[in-house]
């Protein structure tokens, strides 16, 4: 968009993921279970990454993870999240720096408080079970907003993860604000099924009060509108919001924008390795494709090409550059 330093802002949890393989023995004596999210205190996360093996350290979070994408495409990327002054803290914002994303949130220096870190340990089969200590990412409140760089990017993504605490709500509030006062277009991913039954009312009022994109998995979906039946929820979100993308694994993706639907293709995928980070990928090269005014089509088959190429390595940041890859493909120029 012109005028805008950057493609893509993310306002989510600023997360250090420790990614390491384990069979699903270790799954069962640590009481974990296989393929979920679980939220764990500050004994278990110590107790699981003392027990496990070696592990892959690097800057995560669902949103993070997206705008790591954008910028692996060749794009503008920028994230606000909470982190603390701790060694955990420095991992993040070394690493996503590192991945071309500008993180410039003060650190809070507070000894009492540590940053967040999710234990994702990988199964022979590629399933990965997350064990997520919260710490510092989900105090993140309007103090962090940052309205020049709302303001300087063209589309302002927001993780529904982080909707738990009233402090949070009131920072994406104060974001969709911002950005639709200065013409921006705002996204939201609704995350997870549970956080949509936790927030269901409230999501649907922010999705049609000032959300122009909307990205929900079929589970989501399905619980936003409370129906066994992916057609009447794709019906009822093109009634809420002009885009909505809603992926379907395997499946592929709908794109529904002003009541018509595109469906894109899944891309093959070579080998199952870490299904860690697949959606998160999928909206960043969709809101590549988007923000660099590719049509919705090409924007949904670049969503698919980075989430296959995820699901074919080890944790949720491109090991390659996505934008060689997707040149290679043909998809961008």
């Amino acid at each position: 968009m012109p005028g805008t330093q950057f493609d893509v802002v993310a306002i989510g949890n600023a997360i250090v993921d420790i990614i390491g393989r384990c069979d699903d023995g270790f799954l069962d004596r640590h009481g974990a279970p296989k393929g979920h999210m679980r939220l764990v205190d500050t004994g278990t996360i110590n107790s699981l990454y003392n027990a496990m093996g070696p592990g892959i350290e690097i800057s995560g979070g669902s949103a993070a993870n997206t705008v790591a994408g954008v910028a692996s495409l060749g794009g503008k990327a920028a994230f606000i999240g909470k982190v603390a002054e701790d060694e955990f803290g420095r991992i993040f914002r070394h690493d996503i720096g590192a991945a071309g994303v500008s993180f410039k949130t003060p650190a809070v220096v507070d000894s009492s408080r540590s940053t967040s870190r999710s234990l994702i340990l990988v199964t022979p089969d590629g399933q990965r079970t997350m064990n997520t200590f919260l710490g510092i990412s989900t105090d993140l409140d309007q103090g962090e907003v940052d309205p020049a760089v709302i303001q300087a990017s063209g589309i302002v993504y927001l993780e529904g993860y982080l909707f738990d605490r009233d402090e949070a709500k009131a920072a994406f509030r104060q974001a969709v604000d911002i950005a639709n006062k200065a013409g921006r277009r705002v996204a939201l991913t609704l995350s997870d099924s549970f956080c949509v039954n936790r927030h269901r009312d409230e999501f649907l009022a922010l999705i049609r009060s000032g959300i122009a994109i909307l990205f929900a998995n079929e589970s989501e979906i399905l619980s936003l509108y409370q129906t066994d039946s992916f057609d009447e929820a794709a019906k009822s979100v093109a009634r809420d919001t002009r885009l909505a993308v809603l992926t379907r694994s395997e499946k592929g993706s709908i794109i529904v924008s002003d009541g018509q639907q595109i469906v894109v293709s899944a891309d093959p995928i070579r080998k199952v390795v870490d299904t860690t980070g697949a959606g998160d990928l999928y909206a960043a090269g969709f809101l590549f494709g988007l923000a660099r005014d590719y049509d919705l089509e090409t924007a949904g088959k670049l969503g698919s090409f980075a989430a296959a190429e995820i699901i074919g390595q080890m944790g949720a940041r491109p090991e390659v550059k996505l934008s060689h890859l997707a040149r290679m493909r043909g998809l961008i120029g």
